[in-house]
């Protein structure tokens, strides 16, 4: 039996959120790259066309734009509803907000919608799309993540608990889906150059590397299917390494928070 091609496992169709720009922009290219047809949601109204428009130019794919805040209650009925005719086998849950400020520095209303957007919706989304993926019987998940989620992070501390919420997720549907045929995995970048990230302004240091938007999202898209996880490059994996092997639980969350300290002075 002749193995199936990643469009045969994963397409027709591709729903990725946070598409508009950075790595869900980047996800939709390579996904266009490889022939999946786009489904493309952000609340980005204005940079989403423009992607979109940028992608049907390039790539001989379907793209269907869709402007939707997933922070807004019952808002998968919107996804639901203008996707029921597509057979979609690939979702990228890459949607997500972060504050680079101490946790009782920001109002309570931008924590709050931190939960929404990086928590409520990705479970919500891999529930509803996983359920139409599980009866098709093949298909995938990516849940994005954060290295932050591995350990406590200063000045993101809220951001880095609903990381590693959908890290824990993206591992325990792993288990759960891989033998009704759904590939799911659960994606921790670290620091990666994107529009997002460059308007934190961070003062980079030679201690934390900087992978592209190409080369993150292509290692993630390797992976789907081989593992339940994969931290991109190999100077974020010996990072890891470090603080999770040879550093204390409390010397690691220092040596994090020294360094996001010293980044966003």
């Amino acid at each position: 039996m002749s193995k199936k091609t990643f469009v045969q496992t994963y397409g027709p169709w591709a729903l990725i959120t946070g598409a508009a720009m950075g790595l869900g922009a980047e996800f939709a290219s390579q996904l266009a790259e490889r022939g999946l047809n786009l489904v493309l949601v952000d609340v980005n109204g204005a940079a989403l066309l423009q992607t979109a428009q940028a992608l049907q130019q390039k790539y001989p794919v379907e793209v269907r734009p869709i402007v939707q805040d997933l922070a807004e209650t019952g808002f998968q009925e919107h996804l639901l509803t203008a996707t029921q005719d597509l057979d979609i086998g690939l979702l990228v849950s890459n949607a997500g907000i972060s504050t680079v400020v101490e946790f009782l520095g920001a109002p309570l209303e931008t924590h709050l919608r931190e939960l929404d957007v990086n928590v409520s919706a990705p479970m919500i989304l891999a529930y509803e799309f996983g359920q139409r993926l599980v009866q098709r019987g093949h298909g995938g998940i990516i849940l994005l993540s954060s290295l932050s989620a591995m350990q406590g992070t200063a000045l993101v501390a809220n951001y880095a608990a609903t990381k590693a919420y959908n890290l824990i997720l993206g591992e325990s549907l792993w288990d759960e889906l891989r033998t009704k045929g759904v590939d799911v995995l659960a994606f921790p970048p670290g620091s990666t150059d994107t529009p997002g990230f460059r308007a934190d302004q961070p003062r980079l240091t030679s201690l934390v590397p900087l992978m592209t938007a190409r080369e993150t999202v292509s290692i993630a898209l390797n992976a789907l299917g081989k593992k339940p996880v994969v931290i991109p490059g190999w100077r974020n994996r010996i990072s890891f390494f470090i603080t999770s092997r040879i550093l204390s639980r409390q010397a690691a969350i220092r040596l994090v928070g020294k360094q996001m300290r010293k980044m966003y002075r």
